[in-house]
């Protein structure tokens, strides 16, 4: 049995230790706004926080997760940055198929949660590895500046 604090709640989940995070999050707890990308790690669909850092779900087993490691998935999502970066989506209309944006705004709320004034190149740093199909990279990059504009206020 692995111990877990998802979204701020305990859970345990008999799985096995290799059993990537994105499995045990969607098909063990029913989570499924943190999303099956491409199951290397190269396109961030699967983005969650733990312990505020972005990690790539698809690619963590659930048994490296040290004990007491809080996981946030999409669901979880809440704080000053969180709902800046969702008013900034929402006001940009930053969406257009959305399979990728529960990982795009998972990277961008770690962004803006530790730098409230990023320049291009941090936003390219913080947001590599989140792929957009459709390429909604200047709205995503807009966006981002609004939400940290909003954490400045």
């Amino acid at each position: 049995m692995i111990r877990l604090t998802i979204n701020g709640q305990e859970r345990a989940v008999d799985v096995p230790e290799d059993m990537p995070l994105l499995w045990v999050v969607r098909d063990e707890l029913g989570m499924t706004g943190t999303k099956f990308g491409c199951g290397v790690g190269q396109c961030g669909a699967c983005t969650v926080h733990v312990d505020g850092a972005p990690v790539r779900a698809c690619q963590t087993p659930v048994g490296t997760l040290a004990a007491g490691s809080r996981v946030t998935t999409i669901e979880g999502i809440s704080g000053k940055a969180a709902e800046a970066v969702q008013a900034a989506w929402r006001k940009l209309d930053v969406v257009q198929c959305g399979y990728c944006q529960s990982g795009q705004i998972m990277s961008a709320i770690a962004l803006v949660a530790g730098n409230r004034n990023p320049s291009d190149a941090d936003i390219d740093a913080a947001m590599d590895g989140n792929v957009c199909r459709c390429a909604t990279y200047q709205r995503i990059r807009a966006a981002i500046k609004d939400a940290a504009q909003t954490m400045r206020a």
